[in-house]
This record gives C-alpha cells, structure tokens and sequence, in this order.
C-alpha cells in the first residue's frame, strides 16, 4: 500500500464508531439486554447493605428459604424479601402478617427475569413500645407546629348544608354515622366517599377523598370515621401525610376513629374529635325534636313575658286614667280658659288706655302746630307780602319793588307799590 493510499485509509478507519459493550451506547451501538441487567446488577452490589423498615404482608416458605412481601404502610410501595440465612426463624416472637419489622439486607438483581429482592441478613421486630414512642415524637413535632393549638380549630356549623363523610366500604361505621345523624335530622344531606381505612392505601385514600370533599363549596363539614381495632390497624390515622392534609383543610374535620380508648394522632388535629362514630353522627347535625322543644319553651317565655309586659302597661295606663287631670279633661281648659280670658280684658284694656293718652297727646300737638302754623297768623289779620320780582317774603319797606304779592287767610292780592315809608317805632318818636 502506497502512502497515499494508506493516508486515505486513516480517516474512513477513524470514523466508524466503534462498537461492543465498552463503547459509549447509542441507538447505533446499543447495548444488550444482559449488559443492561449486569451493570445493573454491578449498581445494586456497590450499594452495600442497607437497614430499611416496613410492615410484613405475606410470609410464604419453600424448604429452608423463606419469601416475604415487605411494604410502605404509608404508600403503594412494596419488595420482596428473601431469606436464606434462617434470620426469620431466630425471630421471637414468630414473624406473622402485619408485623412491622426493621430489616437489615443487601439488594440482589435477578438477571435472568430482571426483578429486584432484598436478601435478608438481620430482622428485628418493632415492638409496641417502639411504635408508640415514634407516635410520641411525631406528635411532640406536630404539637411544636401549632398543629394541636386550639386557636386554629374551626367551629362546627350548627345546621350544615352537607356534610362530606370518608369512611370504609359498606362498613358499621358509615351506618353508625348515618343513622344517628338523619334520626337526629332527617333532612341531613351527606356526600359519602368509601376508601380503605387500614393497608397500605388507607393514607393515600383517605387524602385524596379530603381533598375532594374540601374542594366542594356545598360540604361544610367532613368526619372521618373508623370502627375499633388494633393499634396497627389504626396507624394510617396517626400517619404525617394524613395529619398535615387534615390541619391544611379549609373545611372542618370530625375525627371519630374507632372507640374511646384509641386516640391516634388525628384525633388532636381535627377540628373536634368524637369518642366513636355514634357520637360524630350526633354531632355534625342538630336534634330536630330537641330543637323544636327548645323553640316551642322559648315561644311559651316569650308570650308569658309579653303578656306580663303588656299587663303591667295597661296597669300604668289605667292609674294615669284614673287621675283627676285625664277623667275630666275640660276642667283644665276651664281653668286655662279663665286665665286667659283675664289676660286679654287686661291686654284690652291696657292697649285702651294707651290708645287714649296717645289720643290726648296727638289732640295736644294738633292745637300746638295750629297755634304755630302761618295760617293760624294769617287767621288773626297778618299777611305775607313777597316781593314780586325776586318771590322774597318783605320784611323791610326798603326792599320792596314795584309789585307786590299780598298772602291773607283767604286769597292773595296783587299790588303796585305807589311808596315807601320807613319804620317808625314808639321808641323813636320818644
């Protein structure tokens, strides 16, 4: 091969991908199927043991080897478990279905059917002390939140338009709640929802109905109600999720979980807790019968005291009648009527009098103008004489023109002024 050729050859020898379970995959180089499954495999082998906890379903034993069903009482989890190692058979008590158990195991990937198991190495029962001490830790938790304060519960309505109740299928709970409730009222309207109430989908259940239920506006108040059973029976309502969801609900919850004994965590966080289901049906609605009584005494106290109010008015009403003043009304006016004649003959014959001086004063100062007036002069023979030319009274001779005009009591004259002659006085002559 020449260089030439060989120099051609490199790049085409460079570009194809190469291919084999080392070789990055991609749709062009994918990978087998039983490399998937070993590398996943080799995955789970570098995880190490693990220590996990669940509750034990299904026991199921073949030779020495022992199956269990593990599962997430909380969520729709579940794994197989496997025993080789006889850990099962140390345990004391015997294992049996529902126990809850913390396991120490190392998970193991089955090739040739691809599914995943938990081979077992230690197994310790989780006895009753140890649940109710991880009770008393979450609730000290939910305590501390403010989840258990009663400032924050909500009151119950006292004539709810429905009322949303989560319970189990065809259950003696549901009936208890029903009957009492609609015996008590028997127009009680209630939108019923039937979930699991114990396993593993009893929480996932039992918060999806409150979230439906707390999202209707005609439900005004939701119960939650659970016959009586054993305390793992009742775990699902002492579970976080449920506890967090209920105090989280804008619709008030009745909490009536099995008897009066049993107190799972719920019982704190719900609005208001009922003993049994019996009593949350008495609760949520009114007693229709005792309610009627209760009106019908109000009615009777009412009317006795109207009545009795009413009576003691007409009392009051009958002694203000009996007075003087009000059985013969006409005795005031005629009293009035006296007084008030003797003001206006006082009014009349005061304005008489004061017509009369004044009468005599006008009279008085008539004679006085008349005696003051020019008239009254020109009455007694004097004139007045003006001067024709200038219309000036004369006083003076001197001042007199040609014409004059003469002013008597009756009339006036015209006169020429032939002479003049000046004043002679007695005092002069003298």
């Amino acid at each position: 091969m020449t260089a030439a050729e060989q120099s051609s050859a490199e790049p085409e020898a460079a570009e194809k991908p190469s291919t084999g379970p080392g070789a990055p995959m991609s749709a062009e180089n994918p990978w087998p199927l039983r490399v998937v499954s070993k590398k996943i495999g080799d995955w789970l082998a570098r995880l190490g043991e693990v220590w996990t906890e669940g509750q034990i379903t299904e026991i199921s034993h073949r030779g020495r080897t022992v199956y269990l069903t593990l599962r997430d009482p909380s969520a729709e989890v579940s794994m197989r478990v496997v025993d080789f190692t006889g850990a099962v058979a140390a345990c004391d008590p015997p294992l049996r279905d529902g126990a809850q158990v913390v396991i120490r195991a190392q998970a193991q990937w089955w090739d040739k059917n691809g599914s995943l198991s938990l081979h077992v190495r230690e197994i310790r029962q989780v006895g009753l002390g140890e649940l109710l001490a991880r009770l008393e830790r979450l609730k000290k938790l939910l305590a501390a939140e403010g989840l258990f304060a009663a400032d924050r519960k909500k009151p119950l309505p006292f004539l709810p338009y429905r009322i949303g109740l989560i319970t189990g299928r065809a259950s003696d709970a549901m009936r208890d709640v029903l009957k009492n409730a609609k015996a008590r009222l028997p127009s009680a309207d209630f939108e019923v929802r039937e979930v699991a109430v114990q396993g593993p989908r009893a929480v996932a259940e039992v918060c999806a109905a409150l979230a439906e239920l707390d999202r209707d506006p005609d439900v005004e108040v939701i119960v939650i109600a659970r016959g009586g059973g054993s305390m793992e029976d009742l775990l699902p309502f002492s579970d976080e999720t449920l506890c967090r969801a209920v105090a989280e609900a804008v619709t008030p919850v009745v909490s009536a979980i099995g008897h009066e004994p049993d107190t799972p965590i719920l019982d704190y966080v719900a609005d208001w807790r009922a003993s049994t289901p019996t009593e949350a049906g008495k609760k949520v609605v009114p007693d229709l019968a005792e309610e009627q009584r209760g009106l019908n005494i109000s009615r009777t106290r009412l009317r006795q005291a109207l009545n009795a109010m009413l009576a003691r008015e007409a009392d009051a009403l009958a002694a203000m009648r009996a007075r003087p003043v009000l059985a013969r009304p006409e005795t005031m006016l005629e009293a009035r009527s006296e007084a008030v004649a003797n003001l206006v003959h006082r009014m009349r014959a005061r304005v008489d009098s004061r017509l009369e001086r004044s009468t005599d004063d006008l009279e008085h100062l008539r004679a006085r103008l008349r005696t003051l007036s020019p008239q009254s002069t020109l009455d007694r023979g004097y004139a007045i004489v003006t001067d024709t030319g200038s219309g000036e009274v004369l006083r003076d001779a001197a001042d007199a023109g040609e014409a004059i005009e003469v002013r008597l009591a009756a009339g006036s004259l015209r006169a020429a002024v032939v002479q003049t002659a000046p004043e002679t006085r007695e005092d002069d002559q003298q």
